[in-house]
C-alpha cells in the first residue's frame, strides 16, 4: 500500500512528471555550460552584454542542479514542483519582456534565440503541469 501525503506526488504515477523535470533540467544544464564557457562569443552574436549571458549561466546551472535532484526524487514534493512551473513560466515571461523592452538591442540572432527558448520554457511548463495533473 502506497502512503500518500499532501507534501509529495505518490511515486506510482510519477513518469511523466519526473521525465519533464529531468528534461527540463538537462537542457537547463546544456545552456549554463554553453553561457558560462561562451559568453564572451555570444555577446556579439545574441546582441547582449557578456555578463548578462553569464549570469544567466550561473542561475540556469543552479536552477538545473535544483530540477535534477527533484527529478531523482521517486517522489518529487508538489510545492517544489509548483515552485519550477513558475519559475519557467516567469522566465518566458521576462524573455518577452526582454524583446519588447528597450533595455537591451538583441540582435535578429538574440531575438529568435529569446523567443524560441521562450516557447520551449512555456512547453516544458506545460508537460510538467501535465505530470503534476496525473500523479
Amino acid at each position: 500500500m502506497t502512503a500518500h501525503t499532501a507534501t509529495s506526488v505518490p511515486t506510482t504515477r510519477t513518469g511523466l512528471l519526473r521525465f519533464a523535470l529531468g528534461l527540463d533540467a538537462a537542457i537547463s544544464a546544456a545552456n549554463a555550460i554553453a553561457f558560462l564557457t561562451l559568453f564572451w562569443l555570444l555577446d556579439d552574436w545574441l546582441g547582449l552584454p557578456a555578463g548578462f549571458i553569464a549570469a544567466v549561466g550561473a542561475f540556469l546551472l543552479a536552477f538545473a542542479a535544483f530540477v535534477g535532484r527533484l527529478a531523482s526524487r521517486p517522489s518529487p514534493a508538489r510545492a517544489a514542483v509548483i515552485g519550477v512551473i513558475a519559475v519557467n513560466l516567469l522566465w518566458a515571461v521576462d524573455s518577452v519582456l526582454v524583446l519588447g523592452a528597450d533595455w537591451f538591442s538583441p540582435t535578429a540572432a538574440g531575438q529568435v534565440v529569446i523567443a524560441v527558448q521562450a516557447a520551449g520554457v512555456v512547453g516544458l511548463a506545460g508537460l510538467q503541469a501535465a505530470g503534476l495533473r496525473r500523479a
